[in-house]
């Protein structure tokens, strides 16, 4: 059975971006505001999260809830994980998620400066300094048969882009501009030389970018 990497629910404004600049402990995307660039899913009936009833169905809360299927591993960078530059000055801060993080699987964490593993709930993160063809392997062997996740951020994803790695993606284009940042593309429609390309607006105002070999 084929292993798919998959980059699934990622948010970017009109101008390309998935994050701003001047990202801190207490801004994880900068200057972009993440209620905004992910509004769509907060609003659906699926959204985990949720502690009200009502929400959103549709085309949204479908993707919402695609979001786990079938992930056995997750990829991320680690401006994902967290802040820090340069080697680790605090090992005691496990990630932005508390000790209940939502992926529920191993991560595999790209960084320059490797840290010993650890666990939290039923996900364990894992501090890699290899090439994406390298890391991938290992989060397919971590999967057991299932899918990857390729979580961002952008840069992360524009790496594994450009090494042919990726299998399919879903991208969310809000209606906002920020101007600067961490950039995943100038227009999608550079991407369509690789792959085939349907864009589906939604009543909510986002638009998704559905890309597939």
């Amino acid at each position: 059975m084929t292993q798919l990497l998959r980059v699934q629910n990622f948010n970017v404004s009109r101008d390309g971006y998935g994050a701003g600049e001047n990202q801190s402990f207490e801004r994880p995307f900068g200057h972009a505001d993440p209620a905004t660039l992910a509004a769509w899913a907060f609003a659906t009936a699926s959204w985990p999260n949720r502690t009200e009833p009502g929400g959103s169905r549709g085309l949204d809360d479908y993707f919402t809830r695609d979001f786990h299927h079938n992930i056995g591993a997750e990829i991320m960078g680690r401006n994902k994980f967290g802040p820090q530059r340069g080697p680790w000055q605090d090992l005691e801060w496990q990630g932005w998620w508390g000790d209940e993080p939502p992926f529920h699987t191993p991560v595999f964490v790209m960084t320059h400066h490797v840290r010993p593993s650890f666990t939290l709930s039923d996900t364990t993160f894992h501090f890699v300094n290899a090439d994406p063809h390298t890391v991938l392997a290992m989060a397919r062997e971590a999967a057991n048969g299932r899918d990857v996740r390729l979580g961002g951020g952008a840069t992360v994803i524009r790496e594994f882009l450009d090494a042919g790695l990726v299998d399919t993606l879903h991208v969310a284009v809000s209606d906002v501009e920020l101007g600067g940042g961490s950039r995943l593309w100038e227009s999608p429609d550079e991407l369509d030389d690789r792959y085939h390309h349907e864009v589906v607006p939604s009543p909510s105002g986002v638009t998704h970018h559905l890309f597939w070999r």
